[in-house]
């Protein structure tokens, strides 16, 4: 399983069905996503010591996330699975950094709260989701989100829903790969077929030429 993810940063892993992981290469910078994903690619397969003929499936974190950074994975992710002829796995990019929150509790034999996962939207926004704990599939239940919301208003929200924050940089590529692979393993579809953008994109198709006055 590829797993590739551009809703924060930048972050590639390969992950074999039962969970192990081969490699993860990221970029922190929440910019310059077309720049360094080529590259990723490039270095998460050689220290996986896999060819692309290797990777039986793709999985694509669907944010949520801006408009241009988010769409720069969803399409290395498509055209990888294209040209090798395998499936792509939708994977709500917030169920990764939760799956994340869980096995972490798990391995100290702590109990997890529900708690909201959020991530920086810009603008003097956040994006948020809810979760209350593990399904027998082993993955996330998310019970409300993702969901917009300005900054000064979210722990108001939170504190009405009952959940902890957990603030998150970056999403975890391997995590990405282990969601999916569940899912596939579950037989379900965890993620949606379309991108889950923060916001409409700033440029709008035109309205037509604009009127000139002599």
């Amino acid at each position: 399983m590829l797993s590739i993810d551009t809703s924060v940063g930048t972050a590639v892993s390969i992950v074999e069905s039962d969970g192990v992981v081969l490699s993860v290469a990221a970029s922190p910078n929440p910019l310059g996503h077309a720049e360094v994903i080529g590259g990723l690619l490039v270095r998460a397969l050689a220290e996986a010591s896999l060819t692309a003929a290797g990777i039986a499936h793709v999985a694509a974190g669907m944010g949520p996330g801006p408009f241009t950074g988010l769409r720069v994975g969803i399409a290395a992710a498509r055209t990888f699975a294209q040209g090798r002829g395998v499936p792509v796995v939708p994977v709500v990019s917030h169920d990764a950094i939760a799956l994340e929150v869980f096995l972490a509790d798990a391995l100290t034999d702590a109990e997890t709260p529900r708690f909201a996962v959020v991530t920086d939207a810009r603008r003097r926004e956040f994006a948020y989701s809810v979760y209350d704990g593990i399904d027998d599939d082993g993955l996330p239940i998310r019970s409300a989100g993702p969901e917009l919301i300005a900054r000064d208003a979210l722990d108001e929200r939170l504190a009405a829903l009952g959940a902890r924050r957990h603030d998150a940089a970056a999403v975890p590529a391997a995590m990405l790969g282990l969601a999916a692979s569940r899912a596939l393993g579950a037989g379900r579809t965890i993620g949606p077929d379309d991108a889950l953008y923060l916001r409409s994109p700033d440029v709008t198709v035109s309205a037509g030429p604009k009127r000139v006055t002599p």
